[in-house]
């Protein structure tokens, strides 16, 4: 595991942020899976204008944003479980038809949560010692989707880099991502390459440096 640094207020996006910052670069038509995690933030986060569907592996097919307080419907939830709302023209399916979906390829882009990312977009997203016991359906995600989003903190509680030069966490997929997402950054894998293409607001470029133990070149331009 990379050396721990002691984490530093640095500025950067909130959780929420995080999603609002991915929402914004979902593509008008685009069917898109969301994760636990960060990823549930996301329908709250849809630019106006925008018609995306959102998927959830436990088998809604449009998910809206989330239900009001007090009209949450049980028997309505994601797959983690929150209670959801569903847009115009909704789908809910079994899940053999909504795993069909996936490894058919029909998914534009499944946005994941993430422990680890490899400087080469290898993913790490299931497995923590003594809590998670089993990988779900994120291997068949990965695998079925055109583009992998991963939405994570830029260090662990301990504040160690989570972007790493090679995952330490069992791996979910070899060479899966094409973005990152972070409180702090926005890379993209580009053969093969993590490409830092933004910083945060109000974050110096030298402290993604700081806190990514990953090689990475910068298009900041």
């Amino acid at each position: 595991m990379t050396q721990a640094t002691a984490p530093v207020a640095v500025g950067g996006r909130s959780r929420d942020g995080i999603a609002a910052r991915l929402a914004a670069d979902l593509k008008d038509g685009y069917v898109v899976n969301l994760g636990v995690g960060i990823p549930l933030l996301i329908p709250k986060h849809i630019p106006a204008g925008v018609e995306v569907i959102l998927h959830a592996e436990n088998g809604v097919f449009g998910l809206g944003p989330p239900a009001p307080a007090g009209q949450e419907d049980p028997d309505l939830t994601d797959a983690g479980k929150q209670p959801v709302t569903l847009i115009t023209g909704a789908a809910i399916v079994d899940s053999a038809m909504s795993f069909a979906v996936v490894r058919g390829g029909h998914l534009d882009v499944t946005v994941l949560g993430a422990l680890q990312v490899s400087a080469r977009g290898d993913l790490a997203n299931w497995y923590v010692p003594g809590k998670n016991p089993a990988v779900g359906g994120a291997m068949d995600l990965v695998a079925g989707a055109r583009e992998v989003w991963a939405t994570m903190e830029h260090v662990d509680r301990a504040g160690r880099p989570k972007i790493v030069p090679e995952c330490t966490f069992p791996l979910t997929g070899c060479g899966v991502v094409t973005r990152v997402y972070t409180d702090l950054a926005v890379f993209h894998v580009i053969d093969g390459q993590l490409v830092l293409k933004e910083c945060a607001p109000g974050v110096d470029p030298d402290v993604i440096r700081e806190r990514t133990a990953a090689s990475y070149v910068e298009d900041l331009g």
